[in-house]
């Protein structure tokens, strides 16, 4: 039997309650931590920017080559992302977070020690690992124990730590290619680039002590004791704690949770906007600019040094405007935001490969095209991507659901770092970079067309709008 829907109205009404009895100090503290493991995954897509160019020289290795090394990772996170969102629909989010901080400090560590390229490729998956289960369990667990109208905001902490992550590189990246010249950095340079990635492995597996386990998987699993505790830590009124554990019972009560109720309807369409918007985003060109910008730099005609130094504008530039996209997130919609910022990445992408076919590319004008771009990716669909995943499947099946859709842009991920040196020197930047642009604006356009708008609403809501849509 259908339940009673109540009027718009009226749950304002109650959105508006909740925020005051809401512990938002506990709920900033946990939430924190949780992104802390985005610092991971943000080092490692900048850091192999700096370190790929001394490597292919340290191992002769040819584009192909070259491009499987920075790659291999991805085949880690492939099976990182796959793994930890069975199990931690099994053993926990907190588990699974502890894990990947372990997996990823490994391949930080071996990394740097490596005396063949096919130890650094091992090295790479083993660290993958930890990186495909920390880029999605993070947001997944924000998004379970965040209040809905906190939920965007809070979200955005991912890949605000992201983005500090891959802004601190570029520093550290620059610092370290500056200890010595070219011999030095190569025999030893990017060896420090790889293994300094352990210390935020080390930071996120010591924080992760302070984390509470999801109160949503709690449930799940039938301890409603446990999962009431942690609410009232969330809720400064124990009716309200009591009242969103009612409302994840019900939620839970109707689910299933097995790989064919992922296919129902609703919930096939929740699956379809994650996996289309997880792909797609790879191929709008952001880690192909985040792996290989000192190489996009130096073919615009900029020396190594000065494709160092432009790096690290570009992340101070990210960093500024992800806290603006964590803002905007709960008061502009995600829906919004996407559609604006990858039609503005659209036009930057355009931009470069314009520049580079007409031979234009001065260093200047391609630093100006990249640094807009990035500004409009890290305000809109950085945050906003992962915001989506975390919270369009329900509880039940959202790990399962979320590593399926992560999986997809692990995948595109790999395709796109994979050919991009070959592509960058055979089809040419321009082209290359125009590809790029047809992506950005494909994801404009599916955004504006399919994805309906989940701002201000719970997870459960956000279940019950799938379901009456696919009616």
């Amino acid at each position: 039997m259908r339940a009673i829907q109540k009027p718009i109205h009226e749950t304002v009404k109650e959105t508006e309650s909740r925020k005051s009895s809401i512990n938002i100090k506990f709920i900033i503290l946990v939430s924190a931590v949780a992104a802390v493991g985005g610092l991971m995954f943000g080092y490692d897509t900048a850091v192999i920017s700096g370190a790929e160019g001394f490597i292919q020289q340290r191992f002769h290795l040819t584009d192909v080559m070259i491009g499987w090394v920075v790659s291999s990772l991805l085949i880690g996170a492939i099976i990182g992302t796959a793994a930890g969102g069975i199990l931690s629909d099994k053993y926990g989010r907190k588990k699974m977070l502890f894990v990947s901080a372990v997996f990823y400090g490994i391949g930080a560590i071996y990394s740097a020690i490596p005396s063949s390229v096919a130890e650094l490729v091992i090295a790479r998956l083993i660290g993958g690992i930890g990186v495909g289960m920390a880029v999605f369990l993070a947001p997944l667990y924000i998004a379970e124990i965040a209040p809905a109208n906190w939920r965007g905001r809070l979200g955005s902490l991912d890949q605000l730590a992201i983005s500090i992550g891959q802004s601190v590189v570029f520093f550290i990246n620059a610092a370290v290619a500056s200890q010595g010249g070219q011999h030095w950095n190569v025999t030893t340079g990017w060896r420090w680039m790889l293994g300094i990635g352990a210390a935020p492995a080390i930071l996120f597996f010591l924080l992760l002590f302070f984390v509470k386990e999801s109160p949503r998987w709690l449930e799940k699993k039938g301890r409603s004791q446990e999962a009431l505790q942690i609410l009232n830590r969330i809720h400064l009124e124990e009716k309200d704690a009591k009242k969103e554990l009612a409302e994840i019972k019900e939620a839970i009560s109707q689910e299933n949770g097995t790989m064919k109720d992922i296919f129902k309807p609703g919930l096939r369409k929740a699956l379809m906007i994650g996996v289309v918007v997880a792909f797609l985003s790879q191929w709008a060109g952001i880690n192909a600019i985040m792996y290989y910008a000192p190489k996009i730099f130096q073919t615009s005609g900029s020396n190594i040094d000065s494709a160092f130094m432009q790096t690290t504008i570009m992340g101070v530039v990210m960093v500024v405007f992800t806290v603006l996209g964590l803002l905007l997130m709960d008061r502009v919609g995600r829906t919004k935001l996407i559609s604006i910022g990858t039609a503005v990445m659209a036009i930057c992408l355009f931009g470069i490969g314009l520049s580079f076919s007409i031979g234009q590319s001065s260093g200047s004008l391609i630093l100006f095209f990249i640094l807009l771009y990035m500004a409009a990716f890290m305000t809109t669909i950085g945050p906003g991507m992962w915001v989506l995943l975390s919270e369009i499947f329900p509880t039940r099946i959202r790990g399962l659901a979320m590593s399926i859709s992560t999986v997809a842009l692990w995948v595109a991920d790999y395709i796109v770092s994979q050919i991009f040196p070959a592509l960058l020197q055979d089809a040419g930047p321009g082209i290359t970079f125009f590809i790029f642009a047809a992506g950005s604006a494909i994801i404009s356009v599916f955004t504006i067309k399919v994805i309906p708008e989940t701002r201000n609403k719970s997870l459960e809501e956000i279940e019950r709008m799938f379901i009456r849509t696919a009616k």
